[in-house]
């Protein structure tokens, strides 16, 4: 009689061998970057995907963080339809936070894991423009500042990072061409470098274990969704606030050629492991529709 830890294996065998050699951008953030036992989860569980032949690479957030680091500063944050709102002073403090503090402790841990990591400011791989005012649920045109939208992706550093087995760590700040930098959502900022990558999946990690049918309650998790029933969950309102730039930016990278999305649970220990080597999986899954 075989152990439950060799059926384990077995269960898991065939998507090692399905991933093997793909990219999965993994979009790190929300409340289990908070704790440091979480986040030694999560990274331990992307040691693994490496380990066994998938290229992760890493884009993270930071809000908590940043956001802390403005009330630090008197400053408060502002948020419109899950996008911060970013003046000159926050932007001052989002990319010293993001480079000094975040960033290089996700590398330093995936190393103390057995892993390789590199961090790559988003600035040097993020061409960006000042956002178009953002139309809230009135009507009324909000001004975002120092908000920034995704013009290019420079993939050559990524690329390098993948082919030689170092996940890249990447922080969502993009750079215009007069050099300013900008504050990039980093959902938005996961997929558009899903996209460019042509990666095979993106995995995003939050506070929630999915999409739900009922925000509120835990147990009304939708396990897989298409492109035209997100749609039609976001007229009912069933998603909204910041979900919607999660789902909206997972649906742009679908059309873009990533072939599956994943939203998961970030607290929830080893759950990227088990949302893809498991048959049951835990979160929720959009496909791309033929």
């Amino acid at each position: 009689m075989r152990s439950s830890k060799a059926e384990a294996l077995l269960e898991a065998l065939p998507y090692f061998q399905q991933f093997r050699g793909h990219t999965v951008v993994v979009k790190y953030g929300g409340a289990a970057m908070e704790n440091p036992e979480l986040v030694e989860s999560v990274l331990r569980d992307v040691v693994f995907l490496e380990a066994v032949g998938i290229n992760p690479v890493v884009v993270h957030g930071g809000g908590k963080a940043i956001t802390a680091a403005m009330r630090q500063e008197n400053l408060t944050a502002r948020f419109v339809d899950g996008l911060r709102v970013t003046d000159a002073a926050s932007i001052q403090i989002i990319e010293r936070v993001l480079a000094e503090v975040i960033s290089p402790s996700l590398a330093e841990k995936i190393k103390e894991l057995g892993g390789k990591a590199q961090v790559v400011s988003g600035k040097e791989v993020l061409v960006a423009e000042k956002a178009k005012p953002h139309v809230d649920a009135t009507g009324s045109k909000i001004d975002l500042g120092f908000v920034g939208d995704i013009t290019a992706v420079n993939l050559d550093l990524i690329q390098k990072l993948v082919s030689q087995e170092i996940t890249p760590i990447i922080s969502p700040l993009g750079r215009g061409a007069d050099g300013q930098v900008y504050n990039i959502n980093a959902d938005i900022a996961a997929a558009k470098i899903a996209q460019a990558l042509k990666a095979y999946k993106i995995i995003y990690l939050s506070d929630v274990n999915g999409v739900r049918r009922n925000p509120r309650e835990e147990n009304s998790l939708i396990s897989t969704l298409t492109p035209a029933q997100i749609q039609q969950l976001k007229e009912e309102g069933v998603i909204a606030g910041g979900m919607v730039p999660k789902v909206d930016s997972a649906l742009e990278a679908l059309a873009g050629g990533v072939a599956k999305v994943h939203f998961l649970d970030g607290r929830q220990a080893h759950s990227l492991l088990l949302e893809l080597f498991t048959d049951a999986g835990i979160g929720t899954e959009i496909a791309a529709t033929k």
